[in-house]
């Protein structure tokens, strides 16, 4: 499998890619967390980002004729292994209510 990687569009060689999608019902919300898995030495970051943006387009495209407030929040790597970096991991603090 091949993705895309950064404004160059040039192919990345994926050996994994997983997207999983998590409902939250009581906040509205739904959670997609992607993982990718590359032989390359940099890039797969962003080809997991870029899969979670393309897939909460779709859902956008899909629902705004039933609801067009839909916001589009929070896309950030939860955690990163390999490179210069070694193991990284972040949780971004819960937004305020709104």
């Amino acid at each position: 499998m091949k993705g895309f990687c950064g404004t160059s569009l040039l192919p990345v060689p994926l050996t994994h890619i997983n997207i999983t999608f998590g409902f939250r019902e009581e906040e509205g919300m739904i959670a997609i967390e992607t993982t990718v898995r590359t032989t390359y030495k940099t890039y797969a970051e962003v080809e997991a980002l870029t899969a979670a943006t393309i897939a909460v387009l779709t859902i956008y495209c899909m629902c705004k004729a039933v609801d067009n407030t839909i916001t589009i929040e929070q896309a950030y790597i939860a955690q990163k292994s390999g490179g210069k970096s070694g193991l990284v991991t972040f949780q971004p603090e819960k937004p305020a209510s709104h």
